[in-house]
C-alpha cells in the first residue's frame, strides 16, 4: 500500500460525497477542453492535490501532458499516488498560480478551489491563469457559488451540510460543519464569479454546471 493510500480514500469519498456529480464534472470538463486543446496538448490545473482531476483528464485523454499546482505538498504527494498511472505526462509544482511555468498553455482547469481562498486571491489566480493560456483557449472553474443574502444564504448553506451528511452526522456536527463553513469559506453570488473573470479578460463565459449548491463555467481567454 502507498503512504496516502489511506488519506486517498478519504479524501476521495468525501468528494464525491459532498459535491453532487463529481464524475461527470470530471467528464464535461474533459470535453470542455477538448473543444479546443489539441492532441499533444498542455493542460494547466489549478489546485491540483488530490489529483482526482489529473487522472480523469489524464486518463480521458492519454495525448494531453499537465503542469498541476497547489500550495499543499502533503496534498501534492497524494496527487503524486492518485495520478500514478499518467506519472509521465504530469509535472507537480508548489505553490500557487504563480508557481507554475509561463506556458503558454492549451487550456486550464481550476476546480473545488475558489471558495477556499480570499477575494484577492480569486483576482490574482484568475490573472495567473489568463497570462499562461493561449489566445482562445479554455478555461473550467468550478467550486461553491450561490445567493449571499439571507435567507438564501443561510438555507443553502444548510442544504450543503444536510447533502454532505448523507445522514451519518447529528445536529451538533452539523451544527460545527455550518459554523465552520460560514466561517472559513469565501462564497459569492455567481454574478460576482461572472465579473470577475469579465475583469481578467476571459471572454465567451458559460455555466455549464449547477449542482445543488455548485456551479461550473468555462470561459476563453
Amino acid at each position: 500500500m502507498g503512504k496516502f493510500d489511506g488519506q486517498q480514500v478519504g479524501y476521495i469519498d468525501g468528494a464525491r460525497r459532498n459535491v453532487p456529480g463529481l464524475d461527470a464534472l470530471h467528464r464535461m470538463t474533459g470535453l470542455l477542453l477538448a473543444e479546443h486543446v489539441p492532441p499533444n496538448g498542455r493542460v494547466l490545473v489549478v489546485g491540483a492535490g488530490g489529483g482526482l482531476e489529473l487522472k480523469a483528464l489524464a486518463d480521458q485523454h492519454p495525448d494531453w501532458s499537465f503542469d498541476g499546482v497547489d500550495p499543499s505538498a502533503d496534498m501534492l504527494e497524494l496527487a503524486r499516488e492518485t495520478a500514478a498511472s499518467a506519472a509521465d505526462r504530469i509535472v507537480l509544482h508548489h505553490g500557487d498560480v504563480g508557481a507554475a511555468p509561463a506556458g503558454p498553455f492549451d487550456g486550464a482547469v481550476c476546480l473545488l478551489v475558489f471558495h477556499h481562498i480570499s477575494v484577492e486571491e480569486r483576482k490574482a489566480t484568475l490573472n495567473g491563469v489568463r497570462q499562461r493560456l493561449r489566445p482562445g483557449s479554455p478555461f473550467v472553474l468550478a467550486h461553491l457559488s450561490f445567493a449571499m443574502s439571507e435567507p438564501d444564504h443561510t438555507l443553502w448553506v444548510n442544504r450543503h451540510i444536510k447533502f454532505g451528511a448523507m445522514g451519518e452526522l447529528d445536529a451538533d456536527k452539523q451544527e460545527a460543519a455550518r459554523i465552520g463553513m460560514k466561517e472559513r469559506l469565501v462564497v459569492m453570488f455567481p454574478e460576482e464569479e461572472e465579473a470577475h473573470l469579465k475583469e481578467a479578460g476571459f471572454t465567451g463565459i458559460m455555466q455549464f454546471y449547477h449542482a445543488f449548491s455548485f456551479r461550473g463555467w468555462v470561459a476563453y481567454a
